[in-house]
């Protein structure tokens, strides 16, 4: 398949300039292999594990699953008190099961960058501004990847997309530079290779995949919805998170607008065990919290991860030779 080149599928050894962002609860061997063999990257979430022998055997499951390719593993920093405590344990397993590519979100990446280093890794990471990338450049992180708020999940306090956060990030970041936030089809792919970047990342468009270990009626649900799918709660405490617009988000804005202020004033309802229990589980769509962009909007099928990877691909090289068409035609009128 005709593809893109760029300094992402350089250093990561990849075909195409695709990377699956870690998914809590859902980022797991299963998914992460179907998109690694189709040649992207993905991150197993190692906070989606309850035990660090379970983190370990997925690890392995995914190294035989992919035969020896390379995939990643994404560490999500919490900003409350101890949460962070397994984060040097999940990088010395990682690494000792042979993992070189990280990607890390959430806080400051200052902690990890030496031991990743150290054990020979990569380190990719995510932030939802241009301040906050230059600080981790600052720190020696390898590859930036750079979010709007579009981006489902918690992309920060920042109000500017992920086009216009890469476009002033190209004017002052000179390494690898990845985009992500309502990205979920070719062109947009096509987009951000124009605007300068060196690939995407992605959610929200994987989410009806079949590997994803998730109930059938959520996949279904995001197949039927819009782009329209999603919406921005938990704004009012500082935490924004951009998730399905199903019953549970409406109730935390219902919450919100008498007055909750605090985590606990919205009791189980914001909690990743309530999703995984009566959403992924059970398949009660409104039941849970979900995290989801834009981008959701895109899917029009539950189908192998390959196919979606096959479908991006090809959308953007054809973006891509319609982009260059502009070009030629444009100099031809010069010429003339």
């Amino acid at each position: 398949m005709t593809g893109f080149r760029t300094r992402l599928t350089e250093l990561f050894g990849i075909r195409h300039p695709i990377l699956l962002g870690g998914m809590h609860h859902l980022g797991q061997s299963d998914i992460v292999a179907a998109v690694v063999n189709a040649g992207a990257m993905g991150f197993i979430t190692a906070r989606s594990f309850e035990s660090p022998d379970d983190f370990r055997a997925d690890l392995r499951r995914c190294r035989e699953l992919t035969q020896g390719r390379p995939f990643g593993v994404n560490l999500t920093l919490s900003r409350r008190p101890g949460a962070n405590a397994c984060v040097p344990e999940w990088i010395d397993i990682a690494l000792g099961e042979g993992v070189r590519h990280f990607e890390s979100a959430g806080d400051s990446p200052e902690h990890l960058v030496a031991s990743i280093h150290r054990g020979g890794g990569l380190l990719m990471h995510k932030c939802p501004s241009v301040r906050h990338a230059q600080s981790a450049a600052r720190l020696g992180v390898d590859v930036l990847a750079l979010v709007g708020c579009e981006e489902g999940g918690h992309p920060g306090a920042n109000q500017l997309s992920a086009f216009v956060n890469g476009a002033f990030a190209l004017e002052r970041i000179g390494l690898p530079l990845v985009l992500g936030g309502g990205i979920g089809s070719g062109r947009q792919i096509a987009a951000a290779l124009a605007l300068g970047a060196d690939g995407v990342v992605m959610g929200s468009r994987f989410m009806v995949a079949r590997e994803i270990r998730a109930h059938q009626a959520l996949k279904q649900r995001i197949v039927e919805a819009d782009e329209h799918c999603s919406t921005a709660i938990l704004g009012s405490i500082g935490d924004t998170w951009r998730v399905l617009h199903n019953e549970a988000a409406r109730e935390v804005r219902r919450l919100e607008a008498a007055g909750a202020r605090s985590h606990g004033e919205f009791g189980d309802l914001i909690l990743s065990s309530r999703t995984r229990q009566r959403v992924y589980a059970e398949g009660d769509v409104d039941g849970g919290i979900v995290s989801l962009g834009p981008a959701g909007g895109f899917a029009d099928g539950i189908e192998p991860a390959a196919r979606i990877i096959a479908r991006l691909v090809g959308d953007a090289v054809q973006a891509a030779g319609a982009f260059t068409r502009v070009i030629r035609e444009a100099s031809e009128l010069d010429a003339s």
